[in-house]
C-alpha cells in the first residue's frame, strides 16, 4: 500500500482484498447467456468457486442480469445491439431474448443468490449505467470490486472501465470470465492490462488471497 497526502493508494491484490471495502459483481450469469458459451459449465464452476470464497470471507455480493425490453420500448440502441447479436438485418426479425419472465433471463440455479445479496437488472453493457450499483457500493464504503461472469468482451470490459472512471479499483478474475469470441476477449484483457486501471488475476490467486482453499483436482 502506498501513501500520499494522507491517502492510502492500493497497488496490489493484497491491498484491495479487504471484506470491508471489496465487493463481488457476478455479471450476467443467466441461463440464456451461459448456454451460448461453449465452456459455460466450466465458467459456472469457476464463478461458483469465487462466489463461495467471497461468501466465506464476508464480502458483499451483487448479481447483474441483462434484460430485454418489449420491442415497443427497445429504441434505436436496443434494436441495433439486438440485430448485431442475433445477426439479423431488420428490426422486424429481432426477438427479445431476455424478457423479464423468460426462462433465459433467470440466473443459473448453481449461483442462487442469498437473501443478503442483491440482483440488479440492466439494459446496458456497463453494470453501472442505469442501475443503483454505484450508489449501493459507495454507501457501503466499497473501494474495489471483483468481477466474474459472462462475457468479457461484451460487458465485463465496459463495466471495469466505467468502474475505474468512477474511482473504484476493478479486479478482473480472468479465468472466471466467459466470452463469446476468444480473440476479442483476449484483446479486452490486453487492453485492460495496458490501461493499468484494473488488477487482473485468476480464480486460484484471488481465492488464495481471501484465505479460501480450492477443491483438490481429481
Amino acid at each position: 500500500m502506498q501513501r500520499a497526502f494522507g491517502l492510502d493508494i492500493p497497488q496490489t491484490l493484497e491491498d484491495v482484498c479487504d471484506p470491508a471495502s471489496l465487493a463481488l459483481i457476478v455479471y450476467d450469469m443467466q441461463v440464456g447467456i451461459v448456454q451460448q458459451v461453449g465452456n459455460g459449465r466450466e465458467i459456472t464452476g469457476r464463478v461458483l468457486q469465487v462466489l463461495e470464497a467471497c461468501r466465506e470471507a464476508g464480502i458483499r455480493v451483487i448479481f447483474t442480469r441483462h434484460m430485454s425490453l418489449p420491442k415497443e420500448l427497445m429504441g434505436a440502441f436496443q434494436f441495433r445491439t439486438a440485430m448485431a447479436w442475433q445477426r439479423v438485418k431488420t428490426p422486424q426479425e429481432v426477438k427479445p431474448w431476455f424478457l423479464r419472465d423468460a426462462p433465459g433471463f433467470q440466473l443459473v440455479p448453481e449461483l442462487k443468490p442469498l437473501p443478503s445479496e442483491a440482483i440488479f437488472d440492466k439494459i446496458t453493457m456497463s453494470a453501472f449505467e442505469g442501475t443503483p450499483l454505484d450508489i449501493a457500493l459507495r454507501d457501503c464504503g466499497i473501494r474495489a470490486f471483483a468481477i466474474a461472469g459472462i462475457a468479457m468482451e461484451i460487458g465485463i470490459d465496459p463495466t471495469a472501465r466505467h468502474g475505474a472512471d468512477l474511482g473504484y479499483i476493478p479486479v478482473v478474475i480472468k479465468d472466471a470470465c466467459g466470452y463469446g469470441h476468444h480473440d476479442a476477449a483476449e484483446r479486452s484483457i490486453a487492453s485492460l492490462e495496458f490501461a493499468g486501471d484494473s488488477l487482473l488475476t485468476t480464480v486460484e490467486t484471488f481465492c488464495a488471497q481471501l484465505g479460501a482453499k480450492l477443491p483438490t483436482a481429481k
